[in-house]
């Protein structure tokens, strides 16, 4: 834990031990940086109090390693290598930029999807549901369960993207999507993480049965040598089974009712999106924009985006690591459109169950923690 003050006109003196006396969410090296901080935190520390009373509500997981995934990481006495480590993924395929020692983002040339998930086929979702979806899912244990996965196995850490994208989309568009759509046609904003680990959002393919779905995702850190790629998910990440279905060359498909594939397509597009939408829009105009960890208070960039999307009067999902970042996001959302959030803030059931580590709050983070919307 860092001095909420850290990096203004004085230097820390020394660990941050002193925790605010109404709040408890954030802490200082001394007395003067705690005085000198609260013209700024007593805006915060009211919200603050409220958000760290549901601390046991942010960790509640249904898995196996859930103490060990929240509380634990959370005091420090677990680091994400260490969880890996047990686990024998660390630093393995697409879990290799699951903690600070993996290869950056900066480092991210390569054309070769990486497509396997170290783990047994028991462990992972790697072929077909042995039946196809029958109701809207709403947590991690129904998820498990469909998909008949043990709640000991680490997916649910790089599953959150697509599932994220999938409660995006019932709750900015709806349950009646299989009616309306034939193709979902939605726009990824400030992509990171996730461009190393793209072979998870297969997975769509389960949750959208029969339903095509293409995905642009823009953002500055796409790398200039695969901007305007076009990716076909054709299969689902492979198991180190050798004898898996998931070795077969055939694609997926599934939808017994219409016998109709689906197609998840993947476009990577570099830059910003106010000024790449006009390329995107003339073959795929959104119906709609989902935009993860936004972060939308902590940089100016998002201010003519969030005008566009305005202009465009399209459903718009963000979600943010901790609800404190939410309430900023909505707050710069709302000055700049002069409307309230269409979606109040809410708390992710498929946020990533893994908290994150050097938390600037004593409140927990998760990535895709809670959504909200415009």
């Amino acid at each position: 834990m860092e001095c909420a003050w850290k990096g203004r006109a004085t230097r820390c003196v020394g660990p941050a031990r002193r925790r605010c006396g109404s709040c408890g969410a954030v802490a200082y090296c001394s007395a003067s940086h705690q005085i000198s901080h609260w013209s700024e935190h007593k805006e915060e520390c009211k919200r603050l109090e409220e958000q760290m009373k549901h601390i046991d509500v942010l960790n509640e997981f249904p898995f196996t390693f859930s103490v060990e995934a929240t509380v634990q990481v959370c005091e420090k006495q677990v680091t994400r290598c260490s969880f890996l480590s047990k686990r024998n993924i660390h630093q393995l395929g697409m879990w290799l930029y699951e903690c600070h020692c993996g290869t950056s983002l900066a480092s991210f040339d390569s054309s070769r999807l990486i497509d396997s998930w170290d783990l047994p086929d028991i462990l992972c979702p790697c072929k077909e549901p042995e039946s196809p979806i029958s109701k809207h899912l709403s947590s991690w244990k129904e998820y498990y369960e469909w998909r008949c996965i043990p709640l000991n196995s680490p997916v649910a850490l790089l599953l959150h993207w697509p599932l994220t994208i999938y409660h995006a989309v019932r709750t900015g568009l709806g349950s009646r999507i299989f009616e309306i759509y034939e193709k979902l046609h939605i726009h990824y904003l400030g992509p990171e993480k996730e461009l190393l680990q793209l072979a998870v959002f297969a997975e769509l393919h389960v949750l959208f049965p029969g339903l095509d779905v293409h995905i642009e995702l823009v953002g500055p850190a796409v790398p200039q040598s695969r901007d305007g790629e076009c990716i076909t998910l054709c299969k689902y990440a492979r198991c180190l089974s050798m004898d898996c279905v998931c070795k077969s060359s055939e694609c997926v498909s599934w939808d017994v009712h219409t016998s109709k594939t689906s197609i998840i397509t993947l476009n990577l597009r570099k830059g910003f999106y106010h000024d790449r939408y006009r390329d995107m829009a003339k073959d795929s105009f959104p119906h709609l924009i989902i935009a993860p960890n936004a972060g939308i208070a902590a940089y100016p960039s998002w201010l003519p985006t969030i005008e566009l999307i305005k202009e465009m009067n399209i459903p718009a999902i963000f979600s943010d690591y901790c609800e404190e970042a939410c309430n900023l996001g909505a707050s710069c959302i709302t000055s700049v459109t002069g409307c309230p959030l269409a979606r109040p803030i809410q708390l992710n059931p498929f946020r990533q169950p893994v908290a994150v580590e050097g938390s600037a709050l004593f409140l927990p983070c998760y990535s895709n923690c809670f959504l909200y919307g415009m």
